[in-house]
């Protein structure tokens, strides 16, 4: 029988990745990397496939991708404008409970609609909608997407959401996102942060998709495309163009399925280095931890996916001299050895920086500005920021050097965020050159920057730039040192998350991480921070930081073979399913219950006495499951595996009362 060969490409912040997978004998049949290009992906992703024999291309039954650039878009404050309708709710709910810090929820991006619908559903309270837009028209028309959110939508059809949508989409161009067709759970401040989020990545997401298809296209390849979605299942290309927010983990949730292809460890923390972010999963017998809540950067969403920790350390991150002292920021720039090796007339300009006299403005920096695209829309921009642009159409620029960047330099800010300008500076990656232990890219331009950053240190003669390249090293090696303790406090102490989060332990984990590294002993206390649970280590940097950190933790470490890869090996190896849920909910009067209401995703049913209810659930559940499943693109065989959550709580004199049911059916497709 004939090999089915999958192929996988991840699309990083950095790197694309591209594996031929043998799904029968779970090998690599043949792997490559290429550099992610941001301003056209599919020179990158055509890149990273031509690492691979056309032959497996062609024969290919399947091309199964995974992707961080939703994750990094989250980090970064990144993605398309967009703006939330919120029905049941005013500013001053938004301020009272800090929406913005707790859900991501900007007030400049929420119009709230102040109704009054009752819980249960039974009363809507319906806006006028033609009176919403027009009072709100040049609001809503600074917008490339929609979010709408109702408070009461799980009880009561979304009515509200859906005639929204018909008003809006008759007088606006744009995509209207129902926070009702991504997620059914109660928490409207949530479920309408997962909409936003949803409505600020959906042209990210269909670039994406556009590049892939072109490049395989250029390639004669037609095997359909899936991509990892953020609980590990995959879903569909059209499932996934509507609703990217189910990819924010993608990339995470890839990397434990390759971990758990290329590591054989059953209890272990998956540590996912890439070029924007690192990614650290917690896996207990052979069982990643999931979340029914995903919050990465500010958003605190409702996406179920991966118990996944994201910070911002990568091979790009940002290494700066702030107040005479190198810092590491969790700002990614294009390493200043990648621009240089694309735009040689970067090295010039440093050459002159590092000639110039140290009193000079900006004689310290080695950050500069690049084109990355065109803006789509020039008219939404303002004069100071199509100047820069405009300015930067002739070439990258040292921010201070020939056309004053620095004069507009908050002027770029929005611009950076929604892709349309990049930054280059000093990174890790220039560090690995330096230190010999990377040689993609320029290692010139990377020694110069390093020149003009030890001028602003005071760091003396470093001829080669190898002692610089030890400090940064350090400094990434600190950073993830202390993030890992962090998720091991907040995973072991669920109650500190707050304290943690807060700064409390800072001082400790800093005292700590000075007593594993000079290896000494406090002979009145000593935390000793230390977990049995092996480091696993994969992206292209961790075989470089994971060790050591290893090492000072008195954990095991294991960075497998092809760890490099493992997010394209994940996203080979990733297989379909589906879950939906319904719940059994009892009416009561005076004398007790008096029959069941069960909501189904299909809207409201009625029965009379338990069993029937629960059983109406379980058929609902399945059925939707099926549904969800073949949107998702599953074909063939499915296996669905039921269960239920009966929650009871009880009366002052001890009587039991039955609160609700949930009843959740989870559908897979064979692999």
């Amino acid at each position: 029988m004939a090999a089915r060969i999958i192929i996988g490409i991840d699309t990083g912040g950095t790197f694309t990745d591209a594996v031929a997978f043998d799904l029968d004998s779970r090998g690599i049949l043949a792997k490559g990397k290429a550099r992610t290009t941001k301003e056209d992906l599919s020179v990158g992703i055509s890149n990273a496939l031509d690492t691979l024999p056309p032959a497996l291309l062609r024969e290919a039954c399947r091309i199964s991708l995974s992707t961080t650039l939703a994750t990094n878009a989250c980090v970064e404050g990144k993605g398309c404008r967009a703006k939330l309708i919120l029905m049941g709710a005013t500013k001053t709910v938004l301020r009272t409970i800090g929406a913005e810090k707790k859900y991501g929820l900007r007030e400049e991006d929420v119009l709230c609609l102040d109704t009054h619908g009752s819980f249960d559903g039974s009363v809507v309270d319906e806006p006028d909608w033609d009176a919403v837009i027009a009072e709100n028209e040049r609001w809503l028309a600074d917008t490339e997407a929609i979010g709408v959110v109702e408070a009461n939508a799980a009880r009561n059809g979304a009515v509200c959401e859906k005639h929204a949508r018909e008003a809006l989409a008759a007088r606006f161009d744009v995509p209207i996102v129902l926070a009702s067709e991504l997620t059914s759970d109660l928490n409207m401040m949530e479920r309408g942060a997962t909409a936003l989020l949803n409505a600020r990545l959906l042209p990210l997401i269909e670039e994406f998709l556009a590049s892939v298809r072109r490049s395989l296209a250029a390639r004669g390849v037609t095997a359909s495309i899936a991509i990892v979605r953020s609980d590990g299942s995959l879903m569909s290309e059209a499932f996934a163009g509507g609703k990217p927010v189910e990819t924010i983990l993608s990339g995470p949730a890839a990397s434990i399925l390759g971990s758990r292809e290329l590591a054989d460890r059953e209890t272990c923390l998956v540590i996912d280095m890439g070029g924007t972010t690192t990614d650290v999963s917690i896996v207990v017998d052979g069982r990643p931890a999931l979340t029914d809540r995903i919050r990465i950067g500010s958003w605190k969403t409702q996406v179920r996916g991966a118990y996944v920790e994201t910070f911002g350390l990568g091979g790009d991150s940002a290494v700066r001299v702030v107040k005479g002292e190198l810092s590491l920021s969790e700002r990614r720039l294009e390493p200043i050895s990648a621009a240089a090796q694309r735009w040689p007339r970067i090295k010039e300009l440093l050459r002159r920086r590092c000639d110039a006299s140290p009193c000079a403005p900006w004689a310290t920096s080695c950050e500069g500005l690049f084109l990355v695209r065109q803006p789509n829309d020039r008219a939404r921009y303002t004069a100071a920021e199509l100047q820069i642009v405009d300015e930067l159409a002739a070439g990258p620029a040292l921010i201070g050097d020939g056309i004053k960047v620095d004069r507009h330099i908050r002027t770029t800010e929005r611009l950076e965020a929604e892709g349309v300008l990049m930054r280059f500076g000093f990174t890790p990656t220039d560090a690995m050159h330096l230190a010999g232990d990377f040689d993609r890219y320029d290692r010139e331009a990377a020694l110069l920057a390093a020149h003009i950053m030890n001028g602003a240190l005071g760091a003396g003669d470093d001829p080669e730039g190898k002692r610089l390249a030890t400090r940064v090293y350090r400094l990434v090696e600190k950073k993830l040192y202390a993030n890992l303790v962090r998720i091991l406090i907040r995973n072991r102490y669920p109650k500190t998350s707050d304290a943690v989060d807060g700064g409390a332990f800072d001082e400790a984990i800093e005292a700590d991480w000075l007593r594993a590294v000079s290896g000494a002993d406090d002979p009145l206390f000593d935390l000793r921070f230390s977990t049995k649970a092996t480091l696993v280590g994969v992206g292209a940097p961790s075989r470089l930081f994971v060790p050591a950190v290893a090492r000072l933790l008195d954990a095991e470490c294991a960075v497998p073979d092809s760890s490099e890869v493992a997010n394209a090996v994940g996203a080979a190896s990733a297989t379909i399913s589906a879950r939906a849920s319904a719940t059994v909910v009892p009416r009561y009067d005076a004398f007790g219950i008096v029959g069941y209401i069960v909501h189904t995703p299909d809207g409201r049913r009625h029965a009379a006495r338990e069993d029937e209810a629960v059983s109406l659930a379980e058929d609902a559940a399945h059925e939707a499951a099926v549904a969800l499943a073949r949107e998702r693109g599953a074909e063939g065989e499915l296996t669905c595996a039921l269960s239920s959550d009966r929650r009871v709580s009880h009366a002052l004199d001890g009587q039991a009362l039955h609160l609700e049911t949930t009843v959740s059916a989870l559908v897979s497709a064979a692999k």
